[in-house]
């Protein structure tokens, strides 16, 4: 076989698809590359492969050629890096374990910090930033209640137009004012009402708190002597705390409306007949129940809000990760604690 004009790496391409028509099988082969016009190592490499895929052919060469392939020959092939093994599960799930204790022995410290610069200010009332608080409660109170109302009616409909159609079967559609009023006052109300404030009013915090931590207006309050405590967290806790439970409220009676609603227009209860059972179905602490679970999701949500706000720091995307992070874990916290609630209700009899 004898080679012709130019083995560099540029032209190598032409050269193997010739190689590759050729289909040359091992035999007794001689390979003549002393006429190519240039030989680089790409050629090189590609005389020494030809003559390894005819089955050890003789190469005949000039000079300057068998010194370039007898430098080639002497590289050992660079040997490729052990592939490391990926995290296993365990792995997975320490890393996991590890990062959820950091997350909260943070929020721990978060909290106790918290507490312990605001119950000073509130032994003394006087000396409440009330302005804002006010302000707080208008924003989380009144301008959610379009978006609490309209959801929590909704699902007194959904509630009363699935419960009733079996009690209808079994000729008992006036047990369907206790099914709505139960379900409707003691978990749906409270925990729909936190679900939609954790993701309206939390995350506003956390983005509130987060665009002033990365513009170094949390260190210019610390500067004047106040602490963000008592400028940011404290009123906006006591706002939840005052706004929540009204809002839990407002949902008790958009709820019942909506499934009152349904209950006339498809199960042929009167409204009158409906408020007359409404007293006999619903037990006073179904009502309580509903109520005092609000306070401790208002504190979860504003905790939970304020501690991602104020661990932002670098960049604006930081601001939206603290953001999306306040939502997922005030939401989670806030059901994980309603089925604790039904527990322990459970468990008191109640």
């Amino acid at each position: 076989m004898r080679c012709h004009g130019e083995w560099r790496a540029p032209l190598l391409h032409s050269v193997e698809r010739q190689l590759g028509e050729l289909g040359a099988q091992a035999g007794e082969w001689t390979v003549d590359a002393r006429d190519t016009r240039a030989l680089d190592s790409a050629g090189a490499l590609l005389l020494l492969k030809l003559r390894q895929h005819l089955g050890g052919a003789e190469l005949r060469l000039h000079p300057e050629q068998s010194r370039l392939l007898a430098l080639l020959q002497t590289v050992e092939p660079e040997q490729a890096p052990a592939e490391t093994p990926g995290p296993g599960l365990l792995e997975h799930l320490g890393r996991a374990t590890v990062t959820v204790a950091r997350e909260s022995a943070a929020l721990l410290q978060f909290i106790g910090e918290s507490a312990a610069d605001s119950l000073p200010r509130l032994l003394r009332p006087h000396t409440l930033r009330w302005r804002q608080i006010t302000n707080d409660i208008h924003r989380a109170g009144l301008d959610a209640l379009p978006i609490v109302g309209l959801l929590v009616f909704l699902m007194g409909v959904v509630i009363a137009y699935q419960g009733g159609g079996p009690l209808q079967d079994y000729g008992a559609n006036i047990y369907l004012v206790d099914l709505l009023s139960i379900t409707m006052l003691r978990e749906m109300a409270p925990l729909v009402t936190a679900i939609v404030v954790a993701g309206r009013t939390g995350s506003a915090y956390a983005a509130q708190l987060g665009t002033m931590k990365i513009t170094d207006e949390v260190d210019a309050l610390r500067s004047l002597g106040i602490t963000p405590t008592e400028m940011l967290v404290l009123p906006k806790f006591i706002a939840l705390l005052i706004a929540l439970p009204l809002l839990t409220v407002f949902a008790d009676l958009l709820g019942l409306i909506g499934g009152m609603l349904v209950a006339q227009a498809w199960f042929d209860i009167a409204y009158r007949e409906f408020l007359g059972r409404l007293p006999v179905a619903l037990d006073h602490s179904a009502y309580w129940v509903g109520i005092i679970k609000a306070p401790i999701f208002a504190a979860i949500i504003v905790t939970v809000g304020c501690f991602n706000g104020l661990r932002v720091n670098g960049s604006a995307e930081e601001v939206g990760r603290g953001t999306t992070r306040s939502v997922v874990q005030a939401i989670f916290l806030v059901i994980v604690t309603d089925a604790l609630f039904s527990v322990l209700f459970r468990t008191l009899g109640i």
